[in-house]
């Protein structure tokens, strides 16, 4: 037992302090409770459900291989997060996943980057960091969000309107349609040779040799791995359905729009595991893998998670999603991508750089509440 308690208060264990979330969530769904009880006890669930399966797809690489295992934690990254995308797509929220992918990348730059910062940087005067993957990645991460946000400077020169904060979903039309539907396709090319590029080609550049291996457990089976993964997945997906049920009740009680549920809220909690292990490697002094994790992760949420959800509207809900984002997301990922541009040329980070990065963080969701 004391091994047990000592596991679930040490930096990796904590979210499966909230286990027990998921079967109140379900008893809450079941019984026809208060939307807003059953959103929070569905968003406290998500987390040890996100951490679970992280964990089985670190477990599973490590057993995997460099390669093999690199393509398993790019690909498994960002699954609950394309989970809720998927339930929220199905219900007809295209603009809460629009949100949420949006939310996804300013959560990474801004505030997991932040946090990283300032925790690393706390006690020492600076941090350092391999500025050319950082460099590499975040000019993907830029380069795809000019592809991802294309389709809306061509409905603002087309003298369309761009969705409303407080809209459900839009349809823009055929046009718009077809043009997100080869946006993504290309994006997924992008996507793809981004990974012979990281894990193959330049793959010194992106797992620095001189990083220590974590791994100090005994490792899983692959088959222990698999089931594991396979049940959080379930579970991911089953603590998604509630949440996303719940998302239109419970932002009308609580009075805060599901832009902004989608922008703060959903996309901090489905990244919530993954956040906490940036922070805890910029803790140990290790900026290059809290660095590779934030913006790492912004650049699969545009070059893969988007492209991949715009594929499935055009399967799932009442109609395809346009790459048309609204005026504060357009702006708010813009300068957010320019942050990080600024902020890691250099190779090394202070705890005040981390301070300014959480204070744009802090003033973004201000403006998205009052929104």
């Amino acid at each position: 037992m004391t091994g047990v308690r000592r596991f679930l208060l040490s930096g990796s264990g904590w979210p499966y302090l909230l286990v027990p979330f998921i079967p109140i969530a379900v008893a809450l769904e079941l019984g026809h409770a208060e939307a807003t009880l059953i959103f929070g006890a569905a968003a406290a669930g998500v987390i040890p459900t996100a951490a679970l399966m992280g964990r089985a797809t670190e477990e599973l690489a490590h057993r995997s291989g460099p390669g093999i295992g690199g393509f398993l934690n790019v690909t498994f990254g960002n699954a609950p997060e394309l989970i809720i995308a998927f339930f929220a797509l199905n219900e007809g929220l295209q603009e809460v996943v629009k949100a949420s992918l949006i939310g996804s990348i300013l959560g990474n730059i801004l505030l997991v980057m932040g946090a990283a910062m300032l925790v690393g940087g706390l006690g020492r005067e600076r941090q350092t960091f391999n500025p050319t993957a950082a460099n590499v990645q975040s000019g993907m991460l830029l380069l795809a969000a000019v592809a991802l946000l294309m389709p809306t400077v061509f409905q603002l020169v087309a003298g369309g309107g761009l969705p409303g904060v407080g809209e459900e979903r839009v349809n823009f039309g055929s046009d718009l349609e077809q043009m997100s539907l080869i946006v993504a396709v290309i994006l997924l090319f992008a996507y793809a040779g981004g990974l012979v590029f990281s894990l193959k080609s330049h793959r010194a550049l992106f797992n620095p040799t001189s990083e220590s291996d974590e791994h100090v457990d005994e490792p899983w089976t692959v088959r222990k791995s698999v089931i594991t993964l396979a049940v959080a997945g379930v579970a991911v997906g089953l603590m998604s359905e509630i949440l996303v049920g719940s998302i239109s009740e419970a932002s009308e009680t609580i009075g805060i729009s599901q832009f902004f549920v989608g922008l703060i809220v959903v996309a901090i909690v489905g990244n919530a595991a993954e956040h906490w292990v940036a922070i805890y490697f910029a803790a140990r002094d290790k900026m290059d893998l809290a660095v590779n994790i934030a913006i790492g992760s912004s650049a699969q949420i545009a070059l893969f998670a988007a492209p991949v959800l715009v594929l499935l509207s055009f399967v799932v809900g009442p109609n395809p999603m346009a790459l048309v984002f609204n005026g504060f997301e357009l702006a708010a990922v813009f300068l957010a991508i320019l942050i990080a541009n600024h902020v890691t040329h250099d190779g090394e980070s202070t705890w005040y750089e981390g301070v300014l990065l959480l204070a744009v963080y802090a003033v973004l969701g201000v403006v998205f509440f009052y929104a």
